[in-house]
């Protein structure tokens, strides 16, 4: 081995200790030869970008405009939804959410039993004018009670009245026969009978007839000298009128008992025919008599005052302060337990 100072340094030779690091500046080519498969990838990446330098300007904006265009688009459909659908308030979809479910059918409505009972409860619409003429309903029933008059009735509904608005003739004929026939009705005082009959019998003692409220205000039938629906018994025509409002709407002062006002309405009427005249509370929280006005109410005062327009009213009931509670029967608990003056 030389010890000159190019010997310590040629390529492949091994260094000895205490030689300085140096590097060979003689490039070996062969080491930096690409492999073909490499050259093409390169040549492949120069390609791809010449050709993005040349798209044209007009691919350039396209997206921009695009995206523009759809958020034009966008908002209009948000402005014409918005102003062709009303949004609730906020308010009012809470408490809708919150409400527990109520019965829709009729809705009871606390009244102050000494004032204001007499106007018509809210409920369906009713129509106000019929044909002014009655159909009979058919059908017959038994004689029912231990009297030995017998009052032979008849059940009727007015002409050209929708049977939808108040559930039709024969619903309305069995609730007349059903009331009349309760042993708390007039029945219980054993002093009379009835039985119902149909066309073909030949003069009935009275007609139950469900009648439109404008041909209820007749002056031949019950007239309308108090500014209220109401309900009357026309003896010179033995006809019981049963005013059609009344019957869907029923009365302030039954708080929503329909049926139990539907009662007391036929009893009242029917009480009439029998010669009971009009009576006043006997004593503060009593039943009121099935012959006092409870349409217009079961305040003595209250009815007082509006009877002072019907001179055949006007002295019945005394302004007295009594307040009864609603009652549809004359015999609420039987035979013997009248709350009423006894049949004339």
């Amino acid at each position: 081995m030389t010890d000159d100072g190019e010997g310590r340094y040629r390529r492949g030779e091994r260094r000895t200790h205490a030689e300085p690091l140096t590097a060979s500046w003689r490039l070996d080519t062969s080491t930096f030869r690409l492999d073909p498969d490499e050259l093409a990838a390169e040549e492949a990446k120069r390609r791809k970008k010449k050709r993005r330098r040349r798209q044209p300007a007009w691919r350039i904006l396209a997206l921009p405009i695009l995206i523009i265009v759809s958020g034009l688009v966008v908002w209009n459909t948000t402005q014409r939804h918005n102003t062709t659908r009303p949004t609730a308030a906020p308010s009012a979809t809470v408490t809708a959410a919150a409400a527990p479910p109520v019965a829709t059918e009729r809705s009871v409505i606390p009244v102050d039993p000494g004032t204001g009972t007499a106007v018509l409860p809210p409920g369906p619409a009713v129509p106000r004018v019929g044909a002014g003429t009655w159909h009979v309903v058919p059908g017959n029933g038994p004689v029912v009670g231990k009297g030995t008059r017998v009052y032979h009735y008849e059940v009727a509904v007015e002409d050209g009245i929708d049977p939808a608005v108040y559930g039709g003739d024969d619903a309305f004929a069995q609730d007349v026969q059903a009331t009349l026939a309760d042993p708390r009705s007039w029945i219980a005082g054993g002093t009379i009978s009835l039985q119902r009959v149909d066309a073909s019998y030949p003069h009935p003692d009275f007609v139950v007839s469900l009648t439109t409220p404008n041909t209820d205000h007749r002056v031949d039938l019950c007239g309308h000298l108090i500014d209220f629906e109401s309900s009357c018994w026309r003896s010179s025509a033995r006809r019981v009128i049963i005013n059609l409002a009344r019957w869907v709407r029923g009365a302030l002062a039954f708080n929503g008992d329909l049926g139990l006002y539907r009662q007391y309405a036929i009893n009242h009427e029917v009480g009439h025919v029998f010669g009971n005249e009009h009576v006043g509370c006997p004593a503060n929280g009593a039943l009121a008599p099935v012959m006092m006005q409870q349409t217009f109410g079961v305040s003595d005062d209250y009815v007082h005052d509006l009877n002072q327009v019907d001179p055949g009213n006007r002295d019945r009931v005394a302004r007295d302060g009594k307040v009864c509670r609603p009652n549809a029967w004359p015999y609420p608990q039987g035979a013997g337990n009248s709350v009423n003056q006894p049949p004339g």
